[in-house]
């Protein structure tokens, strides 16, 4: 057993200490928002945030996150930046296919509540995650109209 914090709540999970916390958020708690894409910490489609930080859920031993607070896309709109940012998408209609906008938004919302109001460098360095559509340019549009509403 596992005891982790995710969205607020305290949830034992019987799972091996070394299964991806991906697969526990998916699989063992039906949080079915955070998506796998490479399985190799590359994509960032499984992002989700630990304590704030952006971290790539595919490669995180479930046991490494146990005491840390663990947000996933279901509980952003909690956070007034993720709010304002899930706002932006949604107004400039940031994503085509969507796939990893879940992860996007968790990058997006790691970046801005460290770096309030980020640099075209500072976006650029932090939006790592990959999208086959290419709404590169989308995305940091809803960053910066997420940042200049603050």
């Amino acid at each position: 057993m596992v005891e982790i914090t995710v969205n607020g709540a305290t949830r034992q999970v019987d799972v091996e200490g070394d299964t991806p916390l991906l697969w526990v958020l998916r699989d063992t708690l039906g949080l079915t928002g955070t998506k796998y894409g490479c399985g190799v910490a590359q994509c960032g489609a499984c992002t989700v945030l630990v304590d704030g930080a952006a971290m790539r859920s595919c490669q995180v031993p479930v046991d490494s996150v146990a005491g840390q607070k663990i947000t996933t896309i279901e509980a952003v709109e909690a956070d007034p930046v993720g709010a304002r940012l899930v706002a932006a998408w949604v107004a400039l209609d940031v994503p085509q296919c969507g796939y990893c906008q879940s992860g996007q938004l968790m990058a997006a919302t790691a970046l801005l509540k460290d770096t309030p109001k980020p640099s075209e460098a500072d976006i650029v360095a932090a939006m790592t995650n990959l999208c086959r559509c290419g709404t590169y340019n989308m995305i940091a549009a809803g960053i910066r109209q997420a940042a200049d509403a603050a």
